[in-house]
């Protein structure tokens, strides 16, 4: 059962990680319009296999004015998300978008001790300020914030969070997300067309089943996603979820030729050793709360 999750996972942190492939496919629509249709045909995917699976009764009466405020308020969370991403995609920005997905681990503990007055170790505090110093640095030498990657992992670490307490599960959760924005999404797209900005149908034939297939490529992987957190433990699922950056990072460098100085290199090698500090932390505690032998300061 856990191999079956652990494959799960690698499938939704892979399909994650080739994202930039496929939104660089669709560089001439503008993001928005691009979110819209997401959100459109996520949706109606979605209400597909809830009637298919005969779920539809079960969400409704799960229904009740609490529940939609959260789900309203992790839909504008993931919307902005998604909006930003896409555009930092097709504009050429996908190493630092690779970054937000780099410092998110980070962001949610920080959030944790904020939010759920969680207590950290002494030593959990040293990662937390190892990575602000990389995007403090990466701010003075470029002059601006990595606004990007800001937006990336504070947007996914407060869905997150509210995911984190939400009472749905995955499935009827992003269905209902989607659902909240569907009607704004469909009007938005249908005010494109009316003002002759529509891209849907006016582009390559490529172009209008990739918009689509936005819907498959967002709700696949978040199912996958769900399936893998309910058998895996939490401590793998957290070293697997470097897939996902690590790989938009080396299409970012490798693939789509986007610059890479020395002093941005420096940058995220700092906030590379906050997390390389923060999972060492974690599993020299786990190692000794567990009774297992740790090595000693010194050993090779």
């Amino acid at each position: 059962m856990q191999r079956k999750g652990v494959m799960y996972a690698i499938g939704a942190y892979m399909t994650w990680g080739l994202f930039p492939i496929y939104w660089k496919r669709l560089e001439g629509v503008p993001a928005g319009q691009l979110i819209a249709h997401r959100i459109v045909w996520s949706f109606i995917l979605l209400c597909l296999v809830i009637i298919t699976t005969r779920q539809a009764r079960a969400v409704r009466a799960a229904l009740n004015p609490r529940i939609l405020t959260t789900y309203l308020v992790a839909a504008l969370l993931i919307s902005v998300n998604w909006y930003t991403y896409v555009w930092a995609v097709t504009h050429h920005r996908v190493v630092e978008a690779s970054l937000g997905y780099y410092i998110n681990p980070l962001f949610s503990v920080l959030l944790g001790v904020l939010i759920f007055r969680e207590k950290l170790r002494p030593f959990q505090w040293i990662p937390l300020l190892v990575a602000a110093l990389g995007v403090l640095f990466l701010t003075l030498t470029y002059g601006t914030p990595p606004w990007v990657a800001l937006v990336l992992a504070a947007t996914f670490g407060l869905y997150g969070m509210l995911k984190k307490t939400a009472p749905l599960s995955s499935l009827w959760g992003l269905s209902l997300e989607t659902g909240l924005l569907f009607l704004p999404a469909l009007a938005y797209l249908i005010f494109a067309e009316a003002i002759g900005r529509g891209a849907f149908l006016h582009a390559t034939v490529e172009a209008d089943w990739l918009m689509v297939g936005g819907g498959v490529v967002t709700a696949v992987p978040l199912l996958l996603f769900a399936s893998a957190a309910s058998r895996v433990p939490l401590s793998t699922m957290g070293i697997l979820q470097y897939l996902n950056p690590s790989m938009q990072f080396l299409l970012g460098v490798l693939a789509y030729h986007e610059a890479f100085s020395r002093s941005r290199l420096i940058g995220f090698g700092i906030v590379w050793a906050g997390l390389a500090l923060f999972w060492a932390e974690s599993l020299y505690t786990r190692r000794a709360s567990a009774g297992l032998p740790v090595p000693e300061l010194g050993e090779g």
